[in-house]
């Protein structure tokens, strides 16, 4: 993959499928990549929701390996990504992939085991399905297969886990010959340009400004330009993944005079497990976290896989799903159950504002318009026992209905300590603090259970909504702790 196209100095491009193409007078900072890649003849990709949900849209785009010395290619909605926040990197659609004559080994399994009808799902798919192809240790020649992949079913012989397409909606073809592709693939070829590309440097991100339409989005270059921009723009809205604010210009036509994308920023992007406390970068996606924990908070473990599709995580921030306050962010509640704090920084200095005191009201928080959050920290030690319950109408890829969190030590038979955090049951995430009481110092019996599960299902002010009745989420509310006990009760995290 070379760039044919010759640049000025600083002008904006995007190389696509191996050329840089100058983004043009066309894109404005609400352009999104979707619209933008089609003006310009790319028609593979395709809109069928507008809100993340349905990975029509899917592309490939390169971000840096986790050690940061290679490359990784990894699949996005880029029917939410502004196009101007992709300023100077790489994507792959569905045409650079492979052609006529020249089928990619995703397409030729595709073809040949009759995994597409109308099509029009069908290049998201690929997609999808070229970034697991490319995943590091994906192939059992390259390394061991996740023991999640390995115990619900999902993961094939090849090593390809089915969930790398869980975002991907097909409404004529079926699933098996999908799966049936996905599991014939082998490793790819050496002389593969998109394989040879993973062994290379990742193209740092860039400073970033592109103005029109009364717009404008910034890409700063580093945290301390970001911070005195928000100190004198403080109607700015800050740009992570886009998988919030997307939903928002496609569908509610939000036009943000001022946007500053921050999810580059290497002072948002450490993760660092110590001694006491656990560190995580707000600009780093879920799927970023998700790695880099490797399992050692079982909690977050447990929420990833509920949390969206691998679309959204591999774009969604923990500080952009904390920062827009929504009383249904799935990472609210788990983390409230493991007591964080969040770190907001601006011009004037840090402050650690703990979790639980941040949210103040229906998306309102503590944050001020001249801060933004730089890390999340979780104390050490973990509790012994640790669920996340996830309520909704789809299994995966679904808004939550309810959510519950619960982190917990019963020592010799007693509750020492719980915490319980709650959302989509009232105008915030919030922890449940009458059930907290009604069960610290309680022995860990069915009867104790029984009486602080009829508390939990009092906590909140649940609401009826298309989602789900009052009544149902009060009624899960309780539920939630009786399934706790049920797979929980012989092994819940005594230690000596």
């Amino acid at each position: 993959m070379t760039t044919t196209a010759p640049m000025e100095p600083g002008a904006a491009f995007l190389t696509v499928n191996g050329t840089a193409i100058p983004l043009g007078g066309g894109a404005t900072p609400h352009t999104t990549t979707l619209d933008w890649l089609r003006d310009r003849g790319l028609t593979g990709s395709k809109e069928g929701c507008a809100e993340g949900e349905c990975g029509a849209c899917a592309v490939l785009v390169a971000r840096p390996s986790a050690d940061g010395t290679g490359t990784d290619w990894v699949a996005l909605n880029s029917c939410l990504v502004p196009v101007a926040a992709l300023d100077g990197q790489e994507v792959v659609t569905v045409e650079g992939l492979g052609e006529p004559g020249r089928l990619h080994p995703v397409q030729r399994e595709l073809a040949e085991r009759g995994g597409s009808q109308c099509g029009y799902c069908t290049p998201g798919f690929v997609c999808a399905m070229a970034a697991e192809f490319y995943r590091p240790g994906r192939s059992r020649a390259e390394g061991e297969v996740s023991a999640t992949a390995e115990g619900d079913g999902s993961c094939g012989p090849n090593g390809f886990d089915l969930h790398a397409i869980s975002g991907n909606l097909c409404r004529c073809t079926g699933y098996r010959p999908i799966r049936d592709a996905a599991w014939a693939l082998g490793a790819p070829v050496e002389s593969d340009p998109l394989a040879e590309r993973r062994r290379t440097a990742p193209t740092p991100a860039r400073p970033t400004r592109l103005q029109a339409d009364g717009a404008e989005l910034v890409r700063p270059a580093d945290l301390t330009e970001a911070l005195d921009l928000l100190a004198v723009r403080p109607d700015a809205v800050l740009l992570a993944g886009a998988t919030d604010l997307g939903v928002d210009v496609n569908l509610k036509g939000a036009r943000p005079p001022l946007l500053v994308a921050v999810d580059r920023l290497p002072e948002l992007r450490g993760l660092d497990v110590g001694d006491d406390e656990v560190r995580i970068g707000a600009g780093l996606t879920l799927t970023e976290v998700e790695r880099g924990l490797a399992g050692r908070v079982p909690l977050l473990a447990e929420l990833f896989p509920q949390f969206a599709s691998p679309l959204i995580r591999n774009g969604a921030t923990l500080g952009g799903n904390l920062g827009t306050a929504s009383p249904i962010g799935d990472a609210a509640p788990a983390l409230l159950a493991l007591e964080a704090a969040l770190v907001l920084t601006s011009t004037a200095g840090e402050r650690v504002v703990p979790l639980a005191d941040y949210f103040t009201g229906y998306r309102e928080s503590v944050r001020r318009p001249v801060e933004l959050i730089r890390e999340v920290r979780i104390p050490l030690p973990l509790a012994g026992t640790s669920a996340f319950h996830k309520v909704a109408k789809r299994r995966v890829d679904d808004i939550s209905s309810v959510a519950v969190a619960f982190a917990l030590d019963v020592v010799e038979g007693t509750v020492e300590r719980v915490r319980i955090g709650l959302g989509g049951v009232a105008p915030t995430p919030l922890r449940a603090l009458r059930t907290e009481e009604a069960l610290t110092g309680k022995p860990w019996t069915r009867a104790t259970v029984d009486a602080a599960a009829a508390v939990l299902a009092t906590e909140g002010t649940p609401l009826s909504d298309h989602r789900a009745s009052a009544r149902y989420r009060s009624a899960m509310l309780g539920q939630s702790l009786l399934r706790l006990y049920a797979g929980r009760s012989r092994d819940a995290g005594a230690r000596p």
